[in-house]
């Protein structure tokens, strides 16, 4: 199953902060974050690595939307949405990272 045509929206945490991100190719930039490949970046420094939540689209332009839409919810709101599909916030990389 791949999404690269679409976009996905994906949450990662270290069980404290939260990362809202959306990418073309969710399975390569997770590689990304999990490898640290960006040293400089926000999910590098905060070792933000489990991947809790994501949600896929037929367009970029639809994920962008809803990547911004979810950016724009408080904590509070981000993690009912984990806890909808995820409320146990297993890391779903391995799932992904088969694609």
């Amino acid at each position: 199953m791949t999404h690269a045509k679409g976009g996905s929206v994906y949450i990662l945490t270290n069980k404290t902060t939260l990362y809202t991100g959306v990418t073309s190719d969710l399975a390569s930039r997770l590689r990304e974050h999990i490898t640290g490949l960006y040293p400089k970046s926000f999910t590098a420094r905060y070792n933000l690595k489990l991947l809790v939540y994501m949600e896929h689209f037929s367009s970029i332009e639809e994920a962008i939307k809803r990547e911004k839409a979810v950016k724009g919810k408080t904590r509070i709101n981000k993690e009912k949405l984990i806890n909808s599909v995820n409320p146990n916030w297993d890391d779903l990389s391995e799932e992904v990272l088969s694609w």
